[in-house]
């Protein structure tokens, strides 16, 4: 019996089976069976096929071949021309205004792109590195707005040349000398009909041009001013000592100055054929 149960111990520690506890009735549970592997564990088995197929390796890339140097950009767009020699109009009396404020010219402003305009445009140009073109492009043009301020009007017409208004309605009939404060001109009108039309200068505050209507009473063609011991060429005397004469420092100076009290003229040789046709008596309106 000893040697049965032995042998019986042995098959059973060989299936691999393992004592359980006892339960609540106190019988044992019934064995676990574990399965053995079949083959010796310590004999080799097969190689384990792979899982999956090695990459080739990679073959060297082809060298590269060097691109074709790149093409020169395109020369740039050149800038716009705005205004050039010959053109006229207002723009160019900004143009010319501008370039007084910073000395580049003197004259004007007069409205015409004449050679002086251009030869202060090239010198403008070449003082900041720009092409010495003489015309203003829109590179140009920048360049000057940054370094100058908006002319104001009389600054555009410091030598003349601005429109004239409308005439009073006082000068719609005969023959009338029509002067306006408002847009410092002078009409020359016979029967509501302009002759013709020019910039005059007025006195200052302290010695101002009389206001309302006149008549020529006196001409003079060298006179001589006796107060001021000054000259008054082709002069219309209609007030007192105010007249209507040529002015040497209109021409030169433009609005920069004033009068003593007479309306100035700047065009000689305009006031000199309207002394021609004006006569003692024609009348004259002074108004705003």
């Amino acid at each position: 019996m000893a040697v049965l149960a032995a042998l019986g111990a042995m098959a059973v520690g060989a299936a691999g089976c393992t004592v359980q506890p006892a339960g609540a009735d106190g019988q044992g549970a019934p064995p676990v069976r574990i399965d053995v592997p079949s083959r010796t564990p310590d004999a080799p088995g097969p190689p384990a096929s792979p899982s999956r197929t090695p990459e080739a390796p990679e073959k060297p890339s082809p060298p590269e071949t060097p691109s074709p140097p790149a093409k020169p950009s395109a020369s740039p767009t050149p800038a716009r021309v705005l205004w050039s020699p010959g053109d006229v109009g207002r723009d160019i009396r900004e143009l010319q205004a501008r370039l007084r404020q910073i000395a580049w010219i003197f004259h004007g402003p007069t409205g015409t792109y004449d050679d002086l305009t251009a030869g202060a445009v090239r010198g403008f140009q070449g003082k900041r590195g720009l092409p010495r073109t003489g015309v203003t492009d829109t590179v140009t043009w920048q360049r000057l707005l940054a370094m100058t301020r908006e002319p104001g009007r009389w600054e555009l017409y410091l030598m003349g040349g601005q429109p004239a208004d409308a005439p009073d309605p006082r000068c719609m009939t005969g023959r009338v000398l029509c002067i306006s404060k408002s847009s410092r001109t002078l009409r020359w009108m016979i029967d509501g009909r302009t002759v013709s039309t020019m910039p005059v200068r007025f006195g200052s505050e302290y010695t101002p041009t009389r206001e309302g209507v006149f008549q020529v009473y006196w001409k003079s063609r060298h006179h001589v001013s006796t107060l001021y011991d000054s000259p008054m060429p082709y002069a219309m005397f209609f007030s007192g000592g105010q007249a209507v004469h040529y002015s040497a420092d209109f021409a030169a100076r433009g609005y920069a100055g004033a009068s003593h009290g007479c309306v100035n003229v700047r065009d000689e040789g305009a006031i000199a054929t309207l002394y021609e046709q004006v006569r003692d008596g024609d009348k004259v309106v002074v108004h705003w």
